[in-house]
């Protein structure tokens, strides 16, 4: 029963038993079968002590000899073995891939506060929705620097669980969940806990104690494989193995802080709910709960003095309202909630020295520079590349190579350089000037005059097509599972594609002499291929990379261009005509169809069968477009641009005007929306979040 014992406080407090049995369990069994469910009960009380209430009852020696005997009867008995039994913890072969898991209910984010400041003005918004929150009381959780999990149990037994993914759709890695020995089988696992409901779906977060990441990294340096960068990378890695047995010899722990979906009757409150997870057996979350704001401050400043002390790593704290009918009320925003927010820690900033500044060179052809540092560490991560921004940036800064320079991670995640130290100059430091060519392809850069960009215009540049390829082979375009960075690059370097055409002529033969290929990848990267050739023209759309061209203005161009024949032979005229098409992104189009070597690559596209067509409209007018004779005005700050927005509503038959009346159906509220609000709730407006809205197109 390895682990560190001393990284989570007992919560509940449990008399001490002198046997190695739990309470209440009968201590004489008279066959094979009653010893077998004995045996489970028995092991998973101790599995219980041992990594929820870190207090054993029984040695490591004497838990062994359980789980042996338990063993020793389901390989005389293979019929009995259910997916409950604790030996089933690592038990399965390697997968192939993770199946796709949708969410009962969408598994949100959070938004960020880094102030009181800004605690301050979160309350004060939602007060605006609802005046009771001025009186609510407030949980205060950590906020865990791990990966989130969503677990499902029926009649009490853990039958599935997923990975967020993006919020309504995860992937299935219940076979890698098992192997966590925090996570109950079966629930509840504390003794006389209450029993649970029929279904019941669990929130959690997958993560690993400082103390057992560095362990791990010192076996896998000692091993000759590759470390893993912090803890959060270390579980997520661990828990995305398609084979178990590895997920199983990495050291998980897991903490839980919610409840998804159940049957039945649930908890009203935040408090009650971790109550409630606590006693069934669930590993819970430290909490806190606070009559107001001032509580919350003192205690997110008692966990930021605590952070370095913690065994778990945490980037700031998360603040509920406690009652969770008022909290789901006020409705969501984009992908975060209104009744929550995560208090982040400020961003660590450091000094290092620059060894050099080299140049990314994106699909669009855009030179991006990007900073070589000498390691440094920063909030527990070795930083070794860091965001220069831009070439106007390097100027204005005066960043010169060999400077020493400070370094910030921005909300703890993307470090980037805020400007040299100019006290520490030894003089030996060199100005840097924009590269004349391209580093990929040597042909000379463009820089139009009045923009930032510096561009390669090569068609052939070999970074360029090797971008465009992965863009192509993305999950928002044509969504080819398993083609990713490396293998993209392995086929250009093997000279096998010059562009996303060519993916589509591959045979066996081609991919087999390469590293990593045998029989089974080779066929399954080629049936993803062929799959991809059903996806729908918008995702085609998407998919080619043209300039300014997302997936909300690919949609639209499909609403109005039943092929890519049609779309080719469209004007700059015509393309302005739809709303939401400016004339930049109207000229990108049109200049992508006339350039020769796209039009070689549609060509090959085309024979090879992927020219998807949009459907003829023999549907009701209702029907392919939902919003037909609906108005909407948008107000706030969106997660999009408001133009991608108000594209999605027009592309859906709807119309978007600027000011609120009573001709007004919905208006579309972001974060920090503006006088619109006040006027449409006195109207009777509906009023929509980003992610209602999306939801009701999808709905109609």
């Amino acid at each position: 029963m390895p682990g560190s014992l001393a990284a989570f406080p007992a919560i509940i407090e449990l008399p001490d038993h002198p046997t190695t049995r739990p309470p209440d369990y009968p201590t004489m069994m008279t066959t094979d079968r009653q010893r077998y469910e004995e045996l489970k009960r028995e092991i998973r009380y101790h599995n219980y002590r041992y990594y929820v209430l870190a207090s054993p009852v029984i040695s490591d020696a004497e838990y062994d000899r359980l789980m042996a005997e338990l063993r020793r009867l389901e390989e005389a008995h293979p019929d009995w073995v259910t997916p409950d039994s604790p030996t089933q913890r690592a038990g399965a072969p390697p997968a192939e891939g993770f199946e796709k898991v949708r969410h009962p209910a969408p598994i949100l984010s959070l938004a960020n506060a880094f102030s009181r400041e800004d605690l301050d003005a979160w309350l004060e918004r939602i007060a605006r929705l609802d005046a009771r929150v001025r009186e609510a009381a407030f949980v205060v959780e950590p906020k865990l620097d791990g990966l989130t999990v969503v677990l499902h149990y029926r009649d009490g037994v853990f039958v599935q669980g997923a990975t967020r993914g993006d919020g309504v759709v995860g992937e299935d890695i219940t076979t890698n969940l098992r192997t966590i020995r925090a996570l109950p089988l079966r629930i509840p696992a504390a003794p006389d806990g209450p029993p649970p409901p029929p279904y019941v779906v669990v929130r959690g977060e997958a993560l690993m104690l400082k103390a057992d990441f560095q362990a791990l990294n010192r076996r896998l340096e000692a091993a000759g494989e590759k470390t893993f960068a912090n803890p959060r990378n270390a579980a997520a890695g661990s828990l995305r193995q398609l084979d178990p047995r590895v997920t199983a010899s990495r050291p998980l722990t897991l903490q839980c802080y919610a409840i998804v979906a159940a049957e039945g009757e649930a908890p009203a409150t935040e408090h009650g709910t971790l109550e409630r997870l606590r006693a069934w057996g669930f590993p819970v979350v430290e909490s806190h709960r606070c009559p107001d704001l001032d509580c919350v401050w003192r205690v997110y400043e008692d966990f930021a003095a605590r952070r370095e002390d913690l065994p778990y790593e945490i980037d700031g704290v998360v603040v509920k309202i406690d009652d969770l009918a008022l909290q789901a009320s006020l409705g969501v925003v984009g992908k975060d909630p209104r009744g929550a927010i995560a208090i982040k820690f400020p961003a660590q900033v450091v000094s290092t020295k620059l060894l050099d500044i080299r140049v990314n060179v994106g699909r669009t052809g855009v030179l991006t520079p990007y900073a070589v540092l000498e390691p440094v560490e920063i909030g527990g991560v070795v930083v070794e590349r860091a965001t220069l921004h831009n070439f106007d940036f390097i100027r204005e800064k005066d960043i010169r190579i060999g400077d020493r320079v400070w370094v910030k991670r921005a909300g703890d995640v993307i470090p980037y350089i805020i400007g040299p130290v100019v006290e520490a100059r030894s003089g030996e430091e060199r100005p840097y000037e924009p590269p004349a060519v391209c580093p990929s392809c040597g042909e000379p850069v463009v820089h139009p005059e009045g923009e930032v960009a510096y561009y390669c215009v090569n068609a052939a540049c070999p970074a360029q097509r090797v971008r465009n390829i992965e863009h192509f082979v993305s999950r928002g375009a044509m969504d080819i599972e398993g083609l990713g960075e490396k293998i993209v690059l392995q086929l250009a370097e093997a000279g096998l594609v010059e562009d996303a055409a060519d993916l589509y002529y591959l045979k066996k033969e081609d991919l087999l002499p390469l590293e990593g290929f045998a029989e089974k990848k080779a066929e399954n990267l080629l049936r993803a291929i062929e799959a991809s050739k059903t996806r729908p023209l918008a995702r085609l759309i998407t998919a080619l990379g043209i300039r300014g061209v997302g997936e909300v203005v690919a949609q639209l161009l499909a609403a109005h261009y039943p092929d890519l024949d049609a779309l080719s032979r469209a004007t700059v005229e015509e393309l302005q005509q739809l709303e939401g098409i400016g004339p930049v992104v109207a000229e990108n189009i049109v200049a992508w169809f006339r350039a020769p070597h796209n039009r070689q690559m549609l060509e090959k596209l085309r024979q090879a069968g992927v020219w998807p067509r949009q459907e003829d409209d023999t549907a009701p007018a209702e029907a392919a477009q939902p919003f037909a004779g609906k108005t909407f005005v948008i107000t706030g700050t969106l997660s999009r641009p408001r133009n991608e927005v108000k594209a999605f509503i027009q592309a859906h038959g709807g119309k978007v005007t600027n000011s609120v009346s009573r001709k007004t159906d919905y208006l579309v509220v972001g974060e920090n929306p503006g006088s619109k609000l006040a006027k449409a709730q006195a109207l009777g407006v509906l009023t929509l979040s980003e992610e209602e809205l999306y939801a009701l197109a999808e709905r109609a």
